[in-house]
């Protein structure tokens, strides 16, 4: 009788570009091929199947993400490279272009599980592109950090509960690859967020497109935050929101909250008027400051960053001016800072095809920015430097050895500041992974991170 040959177990690497959405989706994706026997793999160990999950908010993101599967498939030449997210949702006949791309899949493709082959020497499919029009939709679909594997992940797991945005600001694309606002049903995300507490997660970060503007029809936001409170995790985190979405309601719900962290990442775009009206925000720098002075001053410990565009088409060097002076009157803790970038699709493309407005000049445009970088480094650092003195509880992720017979321990305080503890290794055997502890701060070091000592 001849002996029966072992099937190879399949196996999956993933690379993933962007924002925090694109990484809770990734997870799930993996999550729902390792369920079903795969083999989850570093990137450098190559696989089967290597998904990789692409950004277009720029044209940079978009170099990046083409680097990246141009990377993958030199390295691993036998691989089948599937390519999904927003640059493969607007521009899929580019990607499958690439040689040695297998499939490109738009927005809800990628989590259909019939495109993902059952043997790993089946081909993927005839057709190397399956996207449906941006149009088609509807549906949010959950997502979170690893779960099966969560040791392969950290003390914090995303979890995406809303998609899409119907805002239609001037200069984003993300509405032509993640289409309007919709939302993940409640009782659909309190029962991933149950498992992610049962993986062992201590933090929850919410995740989406649009967060605040969270509605499955009968619960808004504040109703989905005071759900999850219930759970048994330590931490939920909400991450970016919209100005206008941070309401008395909500700020009143964090202050009174041991478990919603008082941390905000509220986007500003530009500190000119002016401006923010041709990108079609919704709000002006008035009403920017009033919702983020209301937040500092009412929840203990609020720590607030901002995004902040550069180089807008129009904007001239008294708008710049008038917006560095606006953020450095304001009590933020950090900046993420971006160049503008024109991206086919948008209102701001077609008004410069138009000539209805200019672009600023590359190297002007990269003046403001690392002027304002300055600006944001001056910010951080002195809000690190304030609390030097004082006590911060922080859940611990990663240690790693100084060489000197302690363990750097590292991890992130409520407001999001990251902390590093020395601890006698031969003293402390146990991991202190997802471990909360108070830490009192003794000064910062290098990339300001704050260096501290247990309190016992």
């Amino acid at each position: 009788m001849s002996k029966s040959i072992p099937m190879k177990q399949k196996s999956v690497a993933a690379v993933t570009l962007g924002c925090k959405v694109n990484y809770a989706e990734t997870s799930s994706i993996v999550d729902m091929l390792v369920s079903e026997g795969w083999a989850f793999h570093d990137i450098d160990d190559g696989a089967d199947i290597i998904f990789i999950h692409t950004c277009a908010v720029t044209g940079e993101a978009e170099r990046k993400s083409r680097q990246q599967i141009r990377k993958a498939i030199k390295k691993h030449p036998n691989a089948k490279v599937l390519v999904a997210g927003c640059y493969a949702q607007l521009a899929p006949e580019q990607i499958a272009q690439i040689d040695g791309v297998s499939l490109v899949l738009g927005m809800s493709e990628k989590f259909d599980r019939l495109h993902y082959p059952e043997e790993p020497d089946q081909q993927v499919c005839d057709v190397r592109v399956r996207v449906a029009p941006v149009e088609a939709l509807a549906v949010a679909h959950v997502a979170s950090s690893l779960i099966s594997q969560p040791d392969k992940g950290r003390t914090r797991a995303f979890l995406k509960i809303q998609d899409g945005c119907s805002f239609g600001c001037a200069y984003c694309a993300i509405p032509l690859a993640r289409g309007r606002s919709r939302s993940v049903p409640l009782a659909t995300v309190i029962e991933r967020a149950v498992a992610i507490a049962e993986a062992g997660y201590r933090e929850i970060v919410l995740t989406g497109i649009n967060i605040a503007d969270y509605h499955d029809g009968q619960h808004g936001f504040t109703d989905l935050l005071r759900h999850l409170e219930e759970l048994d995790v330590s931490r939920i985190r909400i991450s970016s929101i919209e100005p206008q979405f941070l309401d008395d309601e909500l700020i009143a719900l964090v202050a009174g909250s041991t478990k919603i962290m008082p941390h905000f990442h509220l986007p500003l775009q530009s500190g000119s008027n002016k401006v923010l009206k041709a990108m079609g925000r919704q709000y002006d720098t008035a009403f920017y400051r009033e919702r983020l002075l209301r937040a500092v001053s009412s929840i203990r410990g609020c720590v607030i960053g901002a995004d902040v565009m550069v180089g807008y088409p129009g904007e001239s060097e008294d708008d710049f001016e008038a917006m560095y002076r606006f953020i450095e009157a304001l009590p933020v803790a950090y900046l993420h800072i971006f160049s503008c970038s024109v991206r086919s699709g948008t209102r701001l493309f077609r008004e410069i095809a138009e000539k209805k407005v200019s672009r600023v000049v590359s190297a002007e445009a990269s003046r403001r920015a690392k002027r304002l970088a300055q600006l944001g480094q001056q910010l951080e650092r002195r809000f690190a430097s304030s609390f030097i003195g004082r006590q911060l509880r922080v859940l611990f992720e990663e240690g790693i050895p100084d060489g000197e017979g302690r363990i750097l321990w590292s991890g992130y305080s409520e407001n999001y500041l990251r902390v590093q503890v020395k601890i006698d290794d031969s003293a402390h055997g146990v991991s202190m992974r997802g471990v909360e502890h108070e830490v009192f701060i003794d000064g910062v070091g290098e990339g300001l991170l704050l260096q501290g000592r247990l309190v016992f």
